[in-house]
């Protein structure tokens, strides 16, 4: 079974080496990031990062490491033991931030990916979390998911999509079904809204739901805001008995 989700943003600011004078901004996000991870990693020794790219739908069920290289600093990352960081340098964000949390709290894991493209419609994301969790749940040995995306980019005139005001509700909106634990809530976000906006991480939340429908479920919201004008969010699900 899906033991634990952990849902965190992908901003390369996650990187210390990355905040160029902003750290005060992105360390409480960070440490939240940090902190989620550990339980995952105290939970299940095998994670299934789900992430959005717009090169398409793929899975990633070997191996895989890469570097930061593109984001202006060579730090090499792996999801997985042994690997060489700079091998597929390519590798797209969501993966590299996953990655990176692998590499600070959780070495021994063993982490294959999902992707999928961002506008992938509703019904598809949710087929492919219940195909996840069967996936799961025919594993000798406990699995948990990490959930990587970013919330709406339009929460300020200076935020990377200038200002929509719809942003704010859009966000309010994921904080509280992923406090909630609820799939339903997730599954309710408008694909064409998460578009407008550019919430890259819709499709991958609603995977989870997918993934997380028919089990009941602890949810914690340890972090929810837009310091850099992008909705960023981080929680934590576990499963109840």
């Amino acid at each position: 079974m899906v033991e634990m989700v952990a849902v965190v943003p992908q901003p390369p600011l996650m990187l210390p080496q990355l905040t160029a004078g902003r750290a005060a901004e992105s360390e409480p996000m960070r440490a939240a990031c940090l902190a989620v991870a550990s339980r995952l990693a105290a939970a299940a020794d095998r994670w299934i990062v789900v992430g959005a790219d717009a090169a398409g739908r793929r899975s990633m069920d070997h191996p895989v490491g890469g570097t930061f290289l593109g984001y202006g600093v060579d730090v090499p990352v792996a999801l997985a033991p042994g690997i060489v960081g700079t091998e597929g340098a390519d590798l797209p964000l969501p993966l590299l931030i996953a990655g990176w949390l692998r590499g600070e709290v959780a070495p021994h894991v063993v982490a294959e990916a999902e992707l999928v493209p961002p506008d992938l419609p509703t019904q598809d994301c949710r087929r492919l979390g219940a195909e996840l969790a069967a996936r799961a749940a025919a594993a000798p040995d406990a699995v948990a998911l990490l959930v990587v995306g970013d919330g709406a980019i339009t929460h300020g005139e200076k935020s990377p999509g200038y200002l929509d005001r719809r942003a704010g509700p859009f966000d309010a909106a994921v904080a509280s079904a992923l406090a909630d634990a609820d799939p339903d809530a997730l599954l309710a976000l408008d694909p064409a809204l998460a578009g407008e906006l550019n919430a890259v991480g819709r499709a991958p939340w609603q995977v989870l739901a997918g993934a997380a429908g028919g089990q009941r479920w602890h949810g914690e919201l340890s972090y929810s805001a837009a310091p850099f004008g992008v909705g960023y969010h981080v929680a934590l699900w576990q499963r109840r008995s």
